[in-house]
């Protein structure tokens, strides 16, 4: 194995400049998010329960946007780089479009059904009516939130990553604080228990929504336009765009609704034994923090010496930023191995769910290095390749035909703790890292598609790189 590109200060440079506000940032919201089930837990696993299942509506709304958005920023990253400023702002006219309208569905559904989403993960009458009350406040805020992806996204693409970074901690700090006193009844607040959560959530968001609007035009940005000019792209425009950027988005879709549906199955094993897979949620959050900030930094540099015409150094970045997560993944797992008696008495749960937490956290720490290596390839390498199509029908085979089976099979048929139903689950890791690493290796994910002229060129996720 040719480890020699540590002595490559440039490759170092520009993967740390991308790399590390990326990451301070999913670190702040990780942190963040860690005190908000560290609040929600002194209440009892019954409310954990119903916060973990509640937020796995945002969670498919979440991946949906960052599928949509994604797709999106493959455009805007090359018009960036081309000057091309009026079609940025076309692409987030569509982009804002989409994302709103989905937004607005999910809000309705949340807003004014949420027993019957509850009822899909749950049949605990009582997590079902805390699960409920949650989605109600919350739900108001989706198309906050959809907004402020789909600027979050595109200030990425165009290299305003401060902007971003700045306006989500600020939000998150807020949202944190509110949290504290509306659950807690603190400062003259009432005390709401888990609304109170939800009431701090969808303030966040919107004041996310609002101070990022507001600094986008005083600050000049790329972005500071009439907004009305967005919305004048023609139907060939609009046709090519989704053309590329659908199939990202059906592959976020296809990966998150497998990923509730492991979490129905955790559901139904216990209340105690998804209130367990929802505190693990946090350190595996926790955990990926670093390795969010090297996948976006991978993709970004991959993509750029795509569009430079540097097929061989593409394949070669994406070779070093592998190495590096995995290096960092294993390092990290026997972390969490070691830290798991210390995480189980930071929460008022009860001795089966202390004993299925530390389950859950010993085959994460042992598998977490497959995830990281899945990572930077699927996310880090293919995408960035505009490898989209074959990475869809990729997460669609090893969700649907792995994952959630052996979900099924573990949990219903031979109703097993829910650490080993979690470890079949991982099937689907080993199954994919095998196809996408076979994929990787025959550069058939590398499409120069800078020097392709014509509506019928995809186009790669390429950002100016930052000045060595």
């Amino acid at each position: 194995m040719d480890l020699s590109f540590f002595r490559d200060k440039d490759f170092f440079r520009a993967m740390l400049a991308l790399a590390v506000p990326v990451a301070f940032q999913q670190l702040i919201t990780a942190g963040l998010n860690m005190v908000d089930v560290l609040m929600v837990g002194q209440l009892g696993e019954t409310s954990v329960a119903a916060l973990g299942l509640a937020n796995q509506i945002f969670f498919l709304l979440i991946l949906f946007l960052f599928g949509i958005t994604s797709g999106m920023s493959i455009f805007t990253a090359q018009f960036w780089g081309k000057g091309d400023i009026e079609q940025i702002h076309h692409v987030l006219g569509i982009c804002l479009t989409i994302a709103i309208s989905v937004a607005a569905l999910f809000s309705l559904a949340a807003v004014f059904v949420p027993e019957k989403l509850m009822g899909f993960y749950t049949e605990d009458a009582e997590v079902i009516k805390i699960g409920s009350d949650y989605l109600r406040i919350v739900g108001l805020s989706y198309v906050f939130t959809a907004i402020t992806v789909s600027y979050i996204s595109v200030l990425r693409s165009i290299t305003q990553v401060a902007l971003t970074v700045i306006v989500a901690v600020l939000a998150l700090a807020l949202k944190t604080v509110l949290a504290y006193f509306f659950i807690f009844g603190i400062a003259g607040f009432p005390a709401l228990g888990v609304r109170g959560a939800a009431i701090g959530t969808c303030i966040g968001w919107v004041f996310q929504s609002i101070l990022l609007l507001a600094l986008v035009y005083v600050r000049k940005t790329p972005l500071a336009a009439n907004p009305l000019s967005f919305f004048r792209f023609d139907r060939p425009f609009l046709s090519r765009v989704l053309k590329t950027s659908m199939p990202a988005a059906l592959n976020e879709v296809l990966w998150s609704v497998g990923i509730t549906s492991y979490n129905a199955v955790y559901a139904r094993i216990g209340t105690d034994a998804i209130a367990a897979v929802n505190i693990n949620a946090t350190i595996e959050e926790l955990m990926f923090v670093l390795f969010i900030g090297l996948g976006n930094a991978c993709s970004v540099m991959v993509g750029n010496k795509i569009g430079a015409g540097g097929k061989n150094v593409a394949f070669e970045y994406g070779r070093r930023f592998t190495i590096l997560g995995v290096s960092a993944a294993i390092l990290g797992g026997i972390v969490v191995i070691n830290m798991r008696e210390a995480v189980i008495g930071l929460y008022q749960i009860s001795p089966s769910a202390a004993d299925s937490l530390r389950g859950l956290m010993l085959v994460y720490g042992l598998s977490v290095w497959l995830k990281v290596f899945n990572f930077m390839l699927f996310i880090g390498a293919l995408r960035a390749g505009g490898d989209t199509r074959y990475a869809m029908f990729t997460e669609l085979f090893s969700i649907w035909m792995i994952g959630v089976p052996s979900a099924l099979i573990g949990g219903f048929v031979l109703h097993l703790p829910v650490y080993w139903v979690y470890a079949m689950v991982l099937l689907e890791e080993a199954v994919k890292a095998i196809i996408v690493l076979r994929r990787f290796l025959s550069r058939k994910w590398i499409h120069d598609l800078v020097n392709v002229t014509g509506d019928q060129a995809p186009v790669v996720l390429s950002t100016p790189e930052p000045a060595s």
